[in-house]
């Protein structure tokens, strides 16, 4: 008898939990297509956004990539923004890895605005730190640091040092 989707789902995420990616992908991708041979869309587009996290632990960012394209698009036609900014953040995720830094930037700041909405202030900071990385990698240092000022700004608890930081960086013009 096939395991149910929701079973091999369980099963996903304990093999993600004990870092046996591989397995974690494969049991993520089953419970995908039965959740999707089942009209399940978006539990579907969930094990996508799981398998796409699984993927790019196993070093596997173009296959995190193609694993999640598009399941933002599923979660927005449901108005699930809250799953909807993570997957563009597992987007993003990926496109940083594969070296395509402007358009990690853009899925990083619409993430962004996403989590904003919803109220996700930590989540929101995460990613907004993640754009403003890459901005100053490539060398957009000025940007960067609004980036970061508005990541501090957005964090629910800054630490001491984050409130520091958030002080500091109010002097860069």
């Amino acid at each position: 008898m096939t395991p149910e989707p929701a079973q091999l789902a369980d099963q996903g995420k304990r093999a993600f939990e004990n870092k046996k990616f591989e397995e974690a992908v494969e049991l993520f991708k089953q419970a995908a297509d039965g959740f999707t041979a089942g009209r399940a869309g978006l539990m579907a587009a969930e094990m996508k956004n799981n398998m796409s996290v699984a993927l790019f632990q196993a070093g596997k960012p173009q296959e995190a990539f193609d694993a999640v394209l598009g399941v933002d698009e599923v979660f927005a036609g449901a108005n699930d923004l809250k799953r909807q900014a993570m997957s563009l953040g597992n987007q993003a995720a990926a496109l940083e890895a594969l070296k395509r830094p402007e358009e990690a930037i853009e899925k990083y700041e619409r993430a962004a605005e996403l989590f904003r909405d919803v109220g996700e202030g930590d989540m929101r900071a995460l990613v907004m730190q993640s754009a403003a990385a890459i901005k100053l990698k490539t060398g957009k240092i000025t940007d960067s640091a609004f980036k970061m000022m508005g990541a501090l700004e957005a964090k629910d608890k800054p630490s001491l040092f984050e409130r520091v930081l958030r002080f500091l960086l109010r002097f860069i013009k």
